[in-house]
């Protein structure tokens, strides 16, 4: 459908990847909008932070939620650290509406905030800037917002103090719905469709429910959506390419350049066809759950590689880490993983990490061309995940069928066959006792486990108790 040298983020892979790490086993503790960005800002399990879902029952911006796990989220602490502070963009779903603040509320930690009311736009949309209501129409020299954060944050550069150091956070819209691209890449990628491989269009059979509803094979209606989406989110994602490289070379002018570490990820994995399902999130399957994740910066070698695996919830004490900060002082359940990248990896790269989880979200909604629907009130599942010598993943439903799945990615990458009925079954208890433990797990009582057998535990969760 398109060769390997095509792709919307080149400049963004020659510029952080090629010259830094790339991690090939980063995962989110959830694969939705807000909890995910949630448990990037307190570097926590959904369970711990409760935020379950994009709705303000579910937690997302709520005052609970202000009141609670925002105020020891990692930009506290790096402004105790006199660190200069920076947002702009996309913060958490429900930001900005009345029962939240309104746009005169800004999250503790932050000295510059340029955030989006609600969720993504490109254009005709309203910002809380440091607290005063800011509206934008559909001028694309003014208005764009990838464009208008990338001009920002250069400003907070270039009037920043140089004696203190400085942490910029910018999220773009990009590649999130509506897909407006900017005008001079309204017509890339024409001859782009979302790629045919691995799970794309097959059955959902042996798995939960809501993947053996779809048609199979998917109707022309269903391809041809899903092939425009696919286009429409590259084209947007050339803005934040060009973004990328903008601030490389500012950083670069003002001889920063070397001093500073640079993160590129993403809150969520996305699908495309897989399984028949046309387009979404919130799935348990790794192209759901796993995301980019490159960096750069001081005593990282260019062009690595790295397995080990790393979730969302380490991104905060690792920032705090580079910051100097104590990190026995925080009650995260991520851990730093700076030295993983400064330090080459020895022996079993998953000696760092014995156990991780990713909890998730779920009546049927989010339903797109041909009726076929990708969430449901009980689309509600927890995983656990074993990424030593075999790449196992077991799963439990909370359904009335209690439908459960297990599957052996290093023999099937794409998850094509459910082998519940054909595992030990002394592994399956094995893995739901670990399951248990995870999911009420805390702090350091989320990073130690015992091994069973050869296996290492990792685990990952969505939780979909209430409406998204």
């Amino acid at each position: 459908c398109f060769s390997v040298q095509q792709t919307p983020m080149k400049k963004t892979k020659a510029l952080i990847g090629d010259a830094g790490a790339t991690f090939s086993n980063a995962f989110t503790a959830t694969p939705l909008c807000c909890p995910s960005r949630s448990s990037i800002l307190t570097g926590q399990y959904p369970h711990n932070h409760s935020v379950r879902n994009n709705s303000l029952d579910g937690n997302c911006s709520s005052p609970l939620w202000q009141k609670g796990p925002e105020t020891t989220a990692f930009p506290v602490y790096l402004s105790k650290q006199h660190y200069q502070t920076f947002y702009a963009g996309k913060y958490l779903n429900q930001y900005g509406k009345k029962e939240t603040g309104n746009v005169g509320y800004v999250p503790p930690g932050w000295d510059q905030w340029h955030a989006l009311m609600g969720n993504s736009q490109y254009y005709n949309y309203t910002l809380s800037v440091n607290g005063k209501e800011e509206q934008h129409g559909d001028n694309y020299e003014k208005d764009y917002l990838t464009d208008l954060i990338l001009n920002r944050s250069l400003h907070f550069l270039d009037d920043r103090s140089p004696q203190r150091p400085f942490f910029i956070m910018l999220s773009p819209p990009a590649p999130h719905s509506p897909w407006t691209a900017a005008p001079q890449y309204e017509k890339n990628f024409t001859d782009v469709k979302a790629p045919r491989d691995g799970s794309f269009d097959k059955p959902g059979k042996d798995k939960h429910w809501l993947l053996r509803q779809p048609s199979n094979p998917m109707p022309s209606t269903s391809l041809n959506f899903l092939d425009n989406a696919y286009r429409k989110r590259w084209q947007t994602l050339l803005s934040v390419d060009d973004m990328v490289e903008a601030l490389v070379k500012k950083l670069e002018e003002l001889k920063v350049l070397n001093n500073t570490y640079i993160f590129y990820t993403s809150d969520n994995g996305y699908h495309t066809g897989q399984f028949s399902l046309p387009i979404d999130k919130r799935q348990l399957y790794d192209f759901d759950i796993r995301i980019p994740l490159m960096v750069r910066g001081p005593g990282i070698k260019p062009q690595q590689t790295l397995p080990a695996p790393v979730l969302n919830i380490d991104l905060a004490p690792t920032f705090l880490d580079i910051s100097g900060l104590n990190l026995s002082f925080v009650n995260m359940d991520g851990q730093s993983f700076l030295s993983q990248m400064v330090i080459p990896l020895k022996c079993s790269s998953m000696s760092w990490r014995n156990a991780k989880c990713l909890s998730c979200s779920s009546l049927l909604q989010q339903c797109f061309p041909d009726c076929v629907c990708e969430d449901a009130y009980n689309n509600t599942y927890a995983c656990v995940r074993t990424l030593a010598e075999h790449n196992l993943q077991y799963c439990e439903f909370a359904d009335t069928e209690s439908f459960v799945e297990v599957y052996n990615l290093t023999s099937d990458p794409h998850q094509l066959e459910n082998i519940v009925k054909k595992v030990d079954p002394t592994l399956l208890q094995a893995m739901n006792q670990r399951l248990i433990k995870l999911q009420s797990c805390e702090g350091d009582s989320c990073r130690v486990f015992p091994k069973h057998g050869s296996y290492q535990y990792g685990c990952q969760c969505l939780e979909n108790r209430n409406r998204i």
